[in-house]
């Protein structure tokens, strides 16, 4: 280890390259490369093992990403994240299973108020259309679901003009 005197900032630090700190070098004299990125075909600066920055955040901290995201969003470890979404509860889908609160109160993420659902019935169960048939099948399955008020609303059979 060298210690140096350096010519940009004029502390004396560790020696890194071209008589300058890491911190001044970085700033200062290093040009990062260019490449074609193995993932996305993109030219843009390299990161590491042939991928730009965003392609490497991707391919390798996806999970620590998804298990922070499930911590913030739903107050949940990735485990039990994982557990809830393993199939659709009314198809048995496996392959994308989205995640719903039976109450519709997202601040609620106690277990048995989350089911997952396939994209398909959760679409259908925000739909007004299909909301009643999904919230039978659930009732059907043991869930407890809740009675929406706005789905006993009747029109009003007068004319208006």
């Amino acid at each position: 280890m060298v210690i140096i005197t350096c010519k940009n900032c004029e502390r004396k630090l560790e020696h890194h390259a071209k008589n300058m700190c890491v911190t001044c070098y970085k700033k200062i004299a290093w040009i990062p490369k260019k490449i074609i990125c193995k993932r996305c075909d993109r030219e843009k600066l390299h990161h590491s093992q042939g991928l730009c920055s965003s392609c490497y955040n991707f391919v390798f901290h996806l999970d620590k990403t998804k298990s922070y995201n499930y911590r913030k969003w739903y107050n949940l470890d990735i485990n039990s994240y994982k557990k809830i979404v393993e199939k659709c509860m009314i198809c048995n889908f496996n392959k994308v299973v989205d995640l719903h609160h039976l109450d519709e109160n997202k601040k609620n993420s106690s277990e048995n108020n989350l089911i997952g659902l396939c994209p398909n019935h959760h679409k259908m169960l925000h739909d007004f259309r299909y909301k009643e048939e999904i919230l039978d099948l659930l009732k059907e399955k043991g869930y407890i679901v809740h009675k929406d008020k706005k789905l006993n609303f009747k029109k009003n059979n007068q004319n208006i003009q």
